[in-house]
């Protein structure tokens, strides 16, 4: 029934995949005090070496991109050596792995980086408090300035080539899910009037910045961008959001990158301005290599991909309950219900 899943794929004729089954990024928060990756993260993504794509736990470009606790960095020649030791092992079995670079913008919190600014598009804070942490609540951001952005810029193609130099067969940029990039690309956290605000064109400036910045340093081809056209998740929708992704999905599918990958949880949300969900959307914009995510099984997703409403298949939480998910799949065999118990540790 899932045959369809164990065909190779190539990914713009540079890197082909053994398999359509990738292994979504899954926040595990189990990094060192200097956010170093540990062995036994590494035993956990070589454990995962089969899938035909690891895309790693989303992984700071810089102090102050922590929102969360124990998220593992990609700035210091510890973090790069400690994320070595992940690709090495990854690769010694087989696999491949991209790392996912990630600034959390206004979820940042002060606590996690010594004090200052919390960066994001504009002075709107997001309710709430950081999760594993309640009693630090959100703060108003500073709305980035030019010269901030020009930094993130700079920090992001950073990023990117340390991933390189740790062994990364590429990136993935996080662009969804209301964190930085995203906070750019959404009418309810980018209240702008520069050339970065207001319009499609100008909305997308920063996530092209960045996208152009890291094709240029480590190649389109070692490039993906996860997108969330819907706001859903630490973020309020917007009707017009819909033309800043009707203008920056095409914009990026001239840069012929690896992938945009699909940001939603459970892909059967319905967003009334995209006209459905998040992947049917981005089908119907994007020209290039689509994965989807959010809930799909192996069936379900295998029977998405024979209808061509993407090319790839993202998995999530059931990874974490089944380091063997691929060979369990391909030999027709149950897998282990994920359950929430299984965050406390790495198996």
């Amino acid at each position: 029934m899932s045959a369809n899943l164990f065909q190779p794929y190539a990914l713009n004729n540079s890197l082909t995949l053994a398999n359509k089954i990738l292994m979504a990024p899954l926040t595990r928060c189990m990094a060192d005090a200097n956010l170093v990756p540990t062995q036994q993260i590494a035993d956990y993504y070589a454990r995962r070496a089969e899938a035909g794509l690891i895309i790693s736990e989303a992984t700071i470009i810089r102090p102050d991109g922590q929102g969360y606790p124990n998220t593992p960095g990609l700035f210091s020649p510890e973090q790069i050596q400690g994320w070595k030791v992940v690709t090495d092992a990854v690769h010694k079995n087989g696999g491949k792995i991209f790392a996912q670079l990630w600034h959390t913008g206004r979820v940042a919190h002060p606590h996690f980086f010594g004090g200052g600014d919390v960066l994001s598009a504009s002075a709107v804070a997001v309710e709430g408090s950081v999760p594993r942490m309640r009693e630090l609540t959100y703060q108003t951001p500073k709305a980035a300035t030019k010269e901030d952005i020009v930094q993130l810029v700079k920090d992001y193609a950073q990023a990117a080539a340390n991933a390189i130099d740790a062994g990364f067969d590429g990136v993935e940029i996080h662009g969804a899910n209301g964190y930085l990039i995203d906070q750019f690309l959404h009418h309810d956290s980018n209240r702008r009037d520069d050339e970065y605000g207001q319009t499609p064109e100008n909305m997308s400036r920063f996530a092209l910045e960045v996208l152009d910045a890291i094709v240029e340093r480590i190649g389109a081809d070692r490039t993906g961008l996860r997108l969330s056209p819907g706001a859903y998740f630490n973020m309020a929708g917007d009707k017009r959001d819909r033309e800043v992704f009707d203008y920056l999905l095409p914009q990026v599918a001239k840069r012929d990158i690896a992938f945009v990958h699909a940001g939603i949880f459970d892909d059967s949300m319905q967003f009334d301005y995209l006209g459905g969900n998040i992947s049917t959307y981005l089908r119907s914009v994007y020209t290039g290599t689509l994965v989807g995510v959010g809930s799909y099984t192996a069936e379900t997703g295998s029977a998405a991909i024979a209808d061509n409403k993407f090319d790839l298949l993202a998995i999530g939480r059931p990874f974490i309950a089944n380091p063997d998910y691929v060979a369990k799949v391909r030999q027709g065999e149950a897998v282990v219900e994920y359950n929430d118990a299984m965050l406390a540790e790495l198996i």
